[in-house]
């Protein structure tokens, strides 16, 4: 433990980011910092976080987090962020934790940050600048959100990171950086990278299509023909059956009652398929038509596109058909030091993996044990069936 201790102090000393928020729902006031959003009240659908370290974890206390308790309901809650994120000359770091010990087969797992949501209100359509984690609904779809908005359209990433689909808590992390590039890591493990105009379409195209060019009509893109010059060989031979040479009219066959005998067809045994030409180099064949480009004068280049403008809203708002996903231990800060620190101190992984392999085989003798029963449970009714019978059977007697 005093090596522990000492390796965060170590760790902290080096450490000097800015941050601006961070939850661990560690203590029961957590619901005082969270406003719970009035959106699908009225109708029911509205779900109600709980706050719980679940049936299995590492440490009961500092392994509380909030968890979606109902199926098939909608969730949103938002906290405000008491120091504004300005992102402009500085990185932006948003890091979480979820654990899905529920199997989620269809259901949102990401967060998102804003600016001035009405947090009572906060809801699908609220406005927000980054929506980041995991989304899953079936086989198809398992991958890590990463949006970012810009001129009121949401802009998906175009690179697909895989999201974690087992039962253990994993830590999603996302970095916008001042000059324009961007991360994203799973378990501290870095999943994509590059630049953030590369993998999101902030910007149209430099160039389009000359729209008043077309390919010639006398273009030639076909680089073989059929040689023309080619002839089907005269002992080629192209059917596929024959009359059977060795087929004998039955004698008594009447062609004056059955009509005229055929003889039936067997394959040809000479056959060779369907001729056709073979290919020779087109000689009038010109290459791949490409069409010619002209500057996109619709294009606007984008600067700064890591900066999400001044962010003092945080919130999860997602649907969930099999509720029980867990989140827990935030932070958004400008330096990823101060997230990885943060993870060290808050993730244990290996202590929540064995406890979660000793509920897994506690579940399995329990299993074991009544389905042992239920069998000795039949083996006894069987037992007294036979003894009825035999009553029955001395009382004929």
């Amino acid at each position: 433990m005093k090596l522990f201790v000492a390796a965060l102090l170590a760790l902290a000393s080096v450490v000097s980011g800015t941050v601006f928020f961070q939850e661990t729902f560690d203590s029961a006031e957590w619901a005082d910092r969270w406003v719970v959003s009035n959106w699908k009240q009225d109708d029911g659908t509205a779900g109600k976080f709980v706050r719980t370290a679940g049936d299995f974890f590492g440490d009961a206390e500092q392994d509380q987090g909030i968890q979606t308790s109902q199926d098939a309901r909608f969730y949103a809650l938002s906290a405000a962020i008491d120091t504004p994120v300005d992102n402009k000359d500085s990185d932006l770091v948003v890091q979480f934790q979820v654990r899905h010990p529920q199997k989620l087969d269809c259901g949102g797992g990401y967060i998102k940050l804003g600016s001035d949501w009405d947090q009572e209100n906060f809801n699908g359509d609220s406005e927000y600048s980054v929506m980041f984690g995991p989304d899953i609904c079936g086989s198809s779809t398992k991958r890590v959100h990463a949006i970012l908005t810009h001129k009121g359209e949401n802009l998906l990433t175009k690179k697909e990171v895989r999201a974690e689909t087992d039962q253990l808590s994993h830590v999603y992390t996302l970095v916008l950086k001042a000059d324009d590039t961007y991360e994203v890591h799973v378990d501290g493990e870095v999943k994509e990278s590059g630049p953030i105009k590369r993998d999101w379409d902030f910007e149209l195209p430099k160039e389009i299509n000359d729209p008043d060019q077309s390919k010639p009509s006398d273009w030639v893109d076909e680089a073989k023909i059929a040689d023309p010059e080619a002839q089907k060989p005269e002992d080629w031979v192209d059917e596929a059956k024959i009359a059977d040479p060795e087929a004998v009219m039955p004698e008594d066959w009447d062609e004056d009652a059955d009509g005229e005998w055929e003889a039936p067809e067997i394959d040809n045994p000479d056959f060779k398929g369907p001729w056709s030409a073979p290919f020779i180099d087109n000689p009038e064949y010109k290459g791949p038509w490409v069409h010619p480009k002209i500057a996109n004068p619709d294009y606007v280049e984008e600067k700064d596109v890591h900066y999400r403008g001044t962010l003092n809203r945080i919130g999860f708002e997602l649907w969930q058909v099999k509720a029980g996903s867990i989140f827990d231990n935030i932070i958004v800060t400008d330096s990823l030091a101060e997230a990885q620190a943060f993870a060290d101190e808050t993730f244990n992984q290996e202590a929540e993996k064995k406890a979660f392999d000793a509920l897994e085989a506690e579940k399995k003798a329990e299993a074991e044990a009544a389905r042992k029963a239920a069998e000795a449970a039949a083996e006894d009714d069987d037992d007294e069936d036979d003894d009825e019978d035999d009553e029955d059977f001395h009382d004929e007697l």
